[in-house]
């Protein structure tokens, strides 16, 4: 399935999904990069342009992420809640157009308080094997994305197989250091790339992206009924979002493979402009592989965080991770 788009001018990229084969509806994601004012009348999101005049409107009950990055706008109170209760990510970005605020809702399943009670009574021992999962296929598609751009892999998926409980050995940092020096070797970046939050780019675009897929991580976890703060690895008593960075570490080389199609088209050109966050924007609708299924990512999501939540409740044993579909 390949995603749809359509523009709201300047002032806002939309970008609208089809319907899922499974007759689930990809939400859309919004990005209002100009000034605003967002309002909410019949159900719908209400948006006028501060510079052109221009009105348009969206269903609410469409919408699974909403970003706002520009200083100069204006959202209700009304709206802000008509979204929260329909379960919308809402993103606010910082002057420098960094995503820095994520705003979810309290409430996102009619067994909420059963299944906190589950995630919290979770014994170490489930949690350890939970992890072990998370970073046998994070290696695992790490790994197909390195053999794709025809680099060795044997010692990655030695690495895949390797990992123990909790992984005590951090298989996954040694994965992580050969990955990234090997990740960017055939494009103008080259080999030897650092991973650094504040690096010099491709790593300004690697943040945004991953940034977007926090937040569709986060959006599914509270609608499964799952705490985001509580997570099975990740423990920062500043961090309100430890179980979306738990259950996103598979889905980051998803990321990985379009900012390294970014590298390819773009050089060393990488500034986050307007038309690289629009590339980026499509990462909850790029294909994976998920239960044997290709899948849009943000249904593949769902199904990631619904099953944590029934390993949780001690209903099944195994989380739902994601692999490539096809690689192009």
């Amino acid at each position: 399935m390949q995603g749809r788009f359509s523009y709201l001018n300047e002032p806002a990229l939309l970008i609208v999904f089809q319907f899922h084969q499974l007759c689930l509806m990809i939400k859309r994601t919004l990005y209002f990069g100009n000034p605003a004012y967002l309002k909410t009348q019949h159900e719908q999101l209400v948006f006028e342009g501060l510079e052109n005049g221009e009105t348009k409107q969206v269903p609410i009950e469409d919408i699974g992420v909403l970003i706002l990055d520009n200083q100069q706008i204006t959202i209700t109170q009304a709206l802000i809640a008509k979204l929260l209760a329909n379960n919308v990510a809402l993103v606010t970005c910082d002057n420098t157009h960094h995503p820095t605020g994520l705003l979810l809702n309290l409430d996102g399943h009619s067994l909420q308080s059963q299944k906190f009670q589950a995630q919290l009574e979770a014994t170490t021992p489930l949690k350890k094997q939970l992890w072990q999962q998370t970073i046998t296929a994070k290696i695992r598609n790490q790994a197909t994305l390195l053999e794709w751009h025809r680099i060795p892999v044997k010692n990655m998926q030695n690495w895949a197989s390797e990992v123990k409980s909790g992984d005590p050995e951090n298989l996954e940092g040694t994965a992580a250091a050969y990955y990234w020096k090997h990740l960017f070797t055939n494009t103008a970046v080259g080999a030897g790339f650092k991973r650094e939050r504040e690096g010099i780019p491709p790593n300004n675009l690697l943040n945004y992206g991953y940034a977007i897929l926090r937040a569709v991580v986060a959006r599914n976890i509270v609608a499964s009924g799952l705490l985001p703060t509580l997570g099975i690895f990740h423990r920062n008593q500043y961090n309100a979002y430890c179980l979306a960075d738990d259950l996103m570490e598979p889905y980051r080389p998803f990321v990985d493979k379009l900012v390294w199609d970014i590298t390819r088209m773009h050089g060393l050109f990488l500034e986050l402009s307007p038309a690289m966050k629009k590339i980026l924007l499509q990462i909850p609708a790029m294909d994976v592989l998920i239960r044997d299924e290709k899948s849009p990512l943000m249904v593949a999501v769902q199904k990631t965080t619904a099953s944590l939540s029934k390993c949780f409740e001690g209903r099944i044993r195994k989380i739902d991770y994601p692999a490539f579909a096809n690689l192009v």
